[in-house]
């Protein structure tokens, strides 16, 4: 293994909007030619909270939906395997393995589970949905990771990976990095209503394909201040959701000081405020809406990328559990019963049978 590696990715629920891309692609763009980098359609980890059939029917066009905002955002599957999850079989048994290591209060403690459990209106936790973070570490894990980008709401997700890293080096033997976490510069994204984070199950987001006008009437009905009932009106900047996009996506640093100024002292309208937010946004946005159209147009060229690395990332996940199996002795257990079971079945054979 010459370079470190990192693991990260996506559920396959849709479309990946501004949020992801401020909360973990930014670093993954960043970082992938420094590290070698693995990405996961985690789509295992989407029926946690969807296991009804219409919702993993979608799945399928959901992953290729992934791939080609990957490669449109710069992702380059040629260096970085994009695999699926569920074509992976050895996590499941390193996800078992895993279970026996984590107690449940332990696993009640993250925060993130409830949140997950309120947004899929589930009255009751289910098994799968509690053990999603143990799951998660077998990803993290399977190719060895040393750095996991993330956004914010994943972070203790991670150091529960870290812990179980750790008690599987210490109870069987040095076999995993403890990961590090890596949560993008923003964080999690505010929605374009200004009340929670940007979700696709909200309706609150701007997706890294909408269209040129798509994203302008996205802009131009964005909270921003309420109390600012007119331009001549001083308004709040912090925490406003207009100047929150302004400083993640502007690269016009000036202008964005002169609007925060003028906002601050009444002497700029929201709707300028909002027309050069949507016209950074574009030019943001421009190059990943081109190329992804161009990939979209290659036929088969997405299933080529995901099969490529699904059996990259096989190769990783078998040389993984071996290793796994190798300091637990578990392997020893299978060997030993099978060598005796050839002995004897060869002796009978030489016995006539008898």
């Amino acid at each position: 293994m010459d370079r470190k590696r990192i693991l990260t990715g996506d559920r396959p629920t849709g479309k990946l909007h501004l949020g992801h891309y401020v909360g973990s692609l930014k670093n993954r763009l960043r970082l992938q030619r420094e590290y070698e980098c693995f990405f996961i359609i985690a789509d295992l980890h989407t029926m946690t909270t969807r296991p009804d059939k219409p919702s993993i029917q979608e799945i399928t066009s959901n992953s290729r939906e992934l791939v080609l905002d990957y490669i449109a955002c710069g992702i380059d599957p040629g260096q970085c395997p994009i695999y699926l999850q569920s074509a992976v079989h050895e996590v499941y048994e390193m996800n078992l393995f895993f279970e026996m290591l984590v107690t449940v209060p332990r696993l009640q403690r993250i925060p993130s589970l409830k949140d997950m459990a309120r947004s899929a209106d589930l009255q009751e936790m289910p098994f799968g949905l509690l053990g999603y973070p143990i799951l998660q570490a077998a990803d993290i894990l399977m190719p060895r990771a040393h750095l996991v980008p993330v956004g914010k709401d994943n972070e203790s997700h991670v150091e529960l990976t870290r812990e179980i890293a750790r008690r599987f080096n210490y109870l069987y033997g040095e076999v995993f990095p403890v990961p590090d976490v890596m949560v993008g510069d923003v964080g999690s994204l505010v929605g374009t209503d200004g009340n929670t984070k940007m979700s696709k199950s909200l309706n609150n987001a701007i997706y890294l394909s909408d269209s040129a006008k798509d994203v302008e009437k996205k802009v131009y009905s964005m909270y921003t201040d309420p109390k600012r009932t007119r331009s001549d009106i001083p308004g709040t900047v912090e925490g406003n959701p207009v100047f929150i996009y302004h400083d993640a996506f502007n690269p016009d640093r000036s202008e964005v000081e002169d609007l925060k100024e003028r906002y601050r002292t009444g002497k700029v309208g929201d709707v300028e405020v909002k027309q050069k937010l949507a016209r950074a946004l574009n030019m943001f946005l421009d190059p990943i809406r081109d190329r992804r159209q161009e990939i979209a147009e290659q036929y088969g060229r997405v299933d080529e990328v995901l099969y490529e690395g699904t059996m990259r990332a096989r190769q990783e996940a078998k040389e993984t559990l071996s290793l796994m199996k190798r300091a637990m002795g578990v392997s020893g257990i299978w060997n030993s019963i099978s060598r005796k079971a050839e002995k004897a079945q060869k002796k009978r054979e030489a016995h006539g049978g008898a």
